[in-house]
């Protein structure tokens, strides 16, 4: 038996495990359940629920708490025997059947009416190891309810002090405004001078409350959990593509959740990402439009389809913009529709110079996982911080385990402490070289020198993670949407414009668009396609480290509005270029035959660089990708609740003193 391996019996049933694991993590991989409410695996032990005690044989003559003990604190039994551990013993359950009755002494029976029913972790342990009866008859405690924003509402008589709300907005999400006061009877959980979280990972706090004290206020008295159907796809708020649960009630969507993939998002998940589903439903695009006279006018599909075709196959420079949320699938079909018209197709909408020097050069080298084990990371013309929440509380938990964080760019505030080496091109040409990981903002990319810039970036360190803002960016650059350049398709005559709402089209184009919502692209357009939202039809996405992944159904399209392959499939035949499949199944099988990596679904290939001109760096310093965190893509903007999070953001921020 190796030094860091010991051997002990959990119910009678022997097993080794590492010396450094906890009870309770030894009784999960001996595949027993250990009740807790504190104990989360992704933070600090606090040991204070005392739900998850045990018997240890040998040992004090009271349980232990599994979550605070170690493998390696148990002492051997008789003539060097595995010390033995006891999870449903008469002292174990009188134990908890003893702390499940304290907890409930003040707990208020809101079960009927409260948000948390039916998926309460309460309810569920006291079902399990608590008793049918109470011997409290006293008055109950009451507490009152804080005030931490429109996201997360709170009912704090019901709060059990597990304290996992504080640990995770202190130790994951950077902010200190969650803290538990007083003693005894007189402790509760409260907010800093009654201030309102200022986090944008905010409503992981929902998930991680074990009762009904912080629930959902744009999700509560909406439905209960058993009449929503719960549907697997991924986020397309950020690049990350986080591993999220649409549930669903009939045709509406009612909240978004996170699922764990260690990979990409653990299990968090990002605050638009979550709340963002009431855009979904708002400034929908339902049917066809056509402009005549200046003025749009509802049209069939067939109109809309002949004038669409029509402008096509005219005389003019022909361009396809792939817009930020745009499917792999509907990208491929863009492009081979645009290349057989003699047109290009251009995906990079915010100017970005990648893709100069193979998959490498958009893609990265660098897997988000690689930051757990980074010691040296350099950020570079980024703000992680709003560009992508959940890769910076990752990069946060690398500083906290020792971590040196550097940074050139603007001087934001990351939740974390970092070595500010410049703002500008200079300091990147004066940095020093040794990094584990280098992460490579938009930013830093949309300049005119940007392949230059990425190319000095990638030798200061080990591997490039290349941190996008567009879900829908290297999907569409691997389904080959790589023209000359945004200036040269905004110059063209007619122009597919493909939910591209972040881009303004000139005036004297023709503008076809096909999108989902009424946003800035559809008051610019000729023709109007209305199309499903990524919720409403199946679609192929890469994230930024260049992963790819699916995105599943949840509900249906509004309407007259129609899944976007679907859309360029008609359009293609009605413009005399019909695209060769009839079916998603058969544009994907074409689309992986001409980029083979899209065939492997979550999983991460090696990409190379290529020999390609960077060109030299120019001057200046870099900027940021985003301006505003909540209003970043036309559903963010169809929200209420992203407009009220963006106003109360702006509220936060300094006002300039005007000089005396």
């Amino acid at each position: 038996m190796s030094d860091d391996l010991r051997t002990i019996v959990i119910d009678g049933r022997e097993i080794e495990v590492p010396a450094a694991m906890t009870l309770i993590q030894a009784c999960e991989e001996a595949g027993i359940e250990i009740p807790r409410f504190c104990y989360h695996e992704r933070l600090s032990i606090a040991g204070n629920c005392r739900m998850c005690l045990v018997e240890v044989v040998g040992g004090p003559p009271k349980p232990a708490a599994s979550c605070a003990m170690q493998v390696r604190d148990l002492r051997p039994g008789k003539d060097g025997a595995a010390p033995q551990v006891k999870t449903n013993s008469p002292m174990v359950k009188k134990a908890r059947e003893g702390v499940m009755e304290f907890l409930l002494i003040n707990h208020p029976l809101d079960c009927p009416i409260c948000d948390q029913g039916g998926e309460c972790d309460l309810q569920d342990q006291a079902m399990a190891y608590g008793v049918d009866f109470s011997r409290y008859r006293e008055p109950k405690r009451a507490a009152v309810d804080l005030d931490l924003g429109p996201l997360v509402e709170t009912h704090m008589t019901r709060c059990i002090s597990c304290t996992r709300c504080v640990r995770f907005t202190t130790e994951v999400a950077g902010i200190t405004q969650m803290g538990q006061v007083g003693r005894g009877e007189d402790s509760e959980i409260t907010s800093y001078l009654g201030e309102t979280l200022k986090s944008n990972l905010q409503g992981n706090i929902i998930d991680l409350c074990p009762v009904g004290a912080l629930v959902s206020k744009p999700y509560a008295f909406t439905a209960r959990p058993w009449e929503l159907t719960k549907h697997e796809t991924i986020g397309l708020m950020d690049a990350l593509g986080a591993a999220v649960r649409v549930d669903t009630k009939g045709r509406e969507v009612m909240r978004v959740l996170p699922r764990n993939h260690d990979g990409i998002n653990e299990e968090w998940l990002d605050d638009k990402t979550r709340f963002v589903w009431d855009g979904l439903r708002r400034q929908r695009l339902d049917r066809p439009y056509i402009r005549e006279g200046g003025k749009l006018r509802p049209a069939t599909w067939p109109e809309a389809l002949e004038a669409a075709a029509k402008a096509l196959t005219g005389e003019g420079r022909k361009a396809g913009i792939v817009g930020d949320l745009a499917p792999a699938e509907a990208a491929f079909s863009l492009v081979q529709l645009m290349d057989s018209l003699g047109g290009t197709t251009e995906a990079r909408t915010d100017g970005a110079k990648v893709g100069h020097a193979g998959r490498a050069s958009y893609a990265g080298t660098a897997a988000i996982e690689d930051i757990d084990g980074a010691r040296r990371i350099l950020i570079v013309g980024a703000d992680p911080r709003v560009e992508a929440p959940v890769l910076n509380a990752r990069i946060r938990q690398a500083w906290i385990r020792g971590a040196d964080v550097s940074l050139i760019g603007e001087n934001v505030d990351l939740t974390y402490d970092y070595d500010h080496l410049g703002t500008d091109r200079a300091a990147l040409s004066g940095a020093e070289g040794g990094h584990d990981l280098v992460i490579v903002g938009m930013g830093a990319l949309t300049g005119d020198d940007g392949a230059a810039v990425l190319e000095a970036a990638k030798g200061l360190g080990e591997g490039v993670l290349i941190l996008h803002t567009a879900a829908g960016r290297v999907g569409a650059l691997d389904a080959g949407a790589m023209g000359d350049g945004i200036e040269a398709a905004l110059s063209a005559d007619v122009i597919y414009n493909l939910g591209a709402d972040e881009v303004d089209v000139p005036e004297g184009a023709f503008v076809i668009y096909q999108g989902s919502h009424g946003d800035r692209g559809a008051h610019q357009a000729d023709v109007i396609l209305p199309a499903a939202a990524w919720t409403e039809e199946q679609g192929l996405y890469v994230n930024t480290e260049g992963r790819p992944q699916l995105a599943l159904r949840a509900s249906f399209a509004p309407g007259e509005a129609k899944e976007n392959w679907a859309i360029l499939r008609a359009l293609s035949a009605e413009a005399g270029q019909q695209l060769p499949w009839d079916t998603l199944a058969d544009c994907r099988r074409a689309l992986v035959k001409a980029a083979p990596v899209l065939g492997q679904v979550d999983e991460l290939a090696e990409n190379d660089w290529t020999d390609g001109e960077g060109g030299s760096l120019g001057q200046g310093a870099f900027g940021t990708a985003i301006a505003d965190f909540y209003l970043s893509n036309p559903i963010a903007r169809a929200s209420r609740l992203m407009a009220e999070l963006s106003e109360l953001a702006r509220g936060r921020e300094p006002q300039p003193i005007a000089a005396e």
